[in-house]
């Protein structure tokens, strides 16, 4: 059943309300929520509510959370998540870095002491449609990643996003996890119990899994398999993609002195925050060039790398951001598509927490 976004909207709404989330912070996290669906982002989108019950179910996650801002110094600041859900701080931080960068060119924001706050992309996203470029990294708590040549997973799966504004293109939206897949996307096949493709995930001995259940078994805490690095199992391209993990997690985690989630997750407690760390950084392009140059020669890039000559007719050339755009304006249209078993797992979330079903 495809369900209109702004219904979509209300359901996380209702639910996080009646959670005890201020409204505010709830509109927040919503939006950002309903954002990521509907730019086809759909492990990240309304089905992680599962996720979040559980957190708070365990006491790890405050839903009556304040961010708040511990050091301000120049171009930079340091923000407290107050261990709530990432989503309201992600976006005070990024608006905070894109404040500085209009007043000096460059603003980096550190997070700590937050949870998952979705789509990287949904932040970066911020900076471009403000007039800036805009990069967020994070750390993440699941430990999925298995290193180039590891036979256990290490890492997260620590995404990075970059967006940069045009002036009569879309903006330019790299989003990207450090892993060949997310991990909650494994989540997605198997609420619509569909087949992975081979090399996603491995098992403890590194052979492919293919059975979305299976998968998400093995890359659970006792299953001993996990994710490939992005570039498959190609080595030097694994190797590459494991280095862009440890490189998300020096700025989102040690920077900002958050948790390294595999040597936290050995003594962390059911009822204690995730710590996760996330790191903003905005640019204003009018400190290097002249009103509009740089949206220009963005454009002239944009123009270039559409009018290569494809492959296929039938399949013309992309640029990052193309197919979350087309997603979007389709679903804008059409509704966000949500899975029967969703269905279920949000109508027992709603019946929970005393939060009326709108999906249907």
């Amino acid at each position: 059943m495809n369900v209109p976004a702004d219904r979509v909207h209300q359901q996380i709404l209702g639910i996080l309300l009646a959670w005890g989330m201020e409204r505010g912070l709830a509109e927040t996290s919503a939006q950002a929520m309903v954002d990521t669906d509907l730019l086809g982002v759909e492990s990240h989108g309304i089905s992680m509510l599962m996720k979040y019950e559980d957190m708070a179910r365990a006491g790890k996650l405050n839903l009556s959370a304040r961010p708040r801002v511990v050091r301000d110094a120049g171009p930079t600041a340091l923000l407290d998540g107050d261990a709530g859900l990432g989503h309201p701080v992600a976006s005070m931080a990024m608006n905070l870095a894109v404040d500085k960068a209009k007043a000096m060119g460059v603003g980096v924001v550190g997070v700590r002491n937050s949870h998952h706050f979705g789509a990287a992309g949904v932040y970066a996203r911020i900076a471009a449609s403000r007039g800036a470029i805009g990069m967020v990294t994070s750390a993440t708590q699941g430990v999925l990643m298995v290193p180039t040549r590891g036979a256990a997973p290490v890492l997260g799966t620590n995404p990075i996003a970059f967006a940069a504004p045009a002036a009569r293109n879309r903006p330019f939206v790299l989003d990207m996890a450090t892993t060949t897949v997310a991990g909650n996307k494994v989540k997605v096949y198997a609420l619509k119990d569909k087949p992975l493709p081979v090399g996603w995930v491995v098992d403890r001995k590194g052979q492919p899994i293919t059975d979305p259940h299976a998968a998400r078994e093995a890359m659970g805490p006792k299953g001993g398999g996990g994710i490939t690095p992005i570039g498959g199992t190609a080595e030097m391209a694994s190797h590459k993609g494991y280095g862009l993990a440890v490189m998300a997690h020096i700025l989102g985690g040690a920077l900002t002195g958050a948790s390294f989630s595999p040597e936290r997750n050995k003594t962390q407690k059911k009822d204690e925050p995730d710590n996760l760390g996330h790191f903003f950084m905005a640019i204003d392009p009018g400190f290097f060039r002249d009103a509009g140059a740089f949206e220009a020669d963005l454009d002239t890039v944009i123009d270039t790398l559409h009018a290569t000559p494809p492959a296929d007719p039938a399949e013309p050339v992309l640029v990052a951001g193309d197919p979350e755009a087309a997603e979007r304006e389709k679903r804008l249209r059409e509704g966000i598509p949500i899975p029967a078993s969703l269905h279920r797992l949000i109508r027992e979330i709603c019946t929970r927490c005393n939060a009326p079903y709108l999906l249907e």
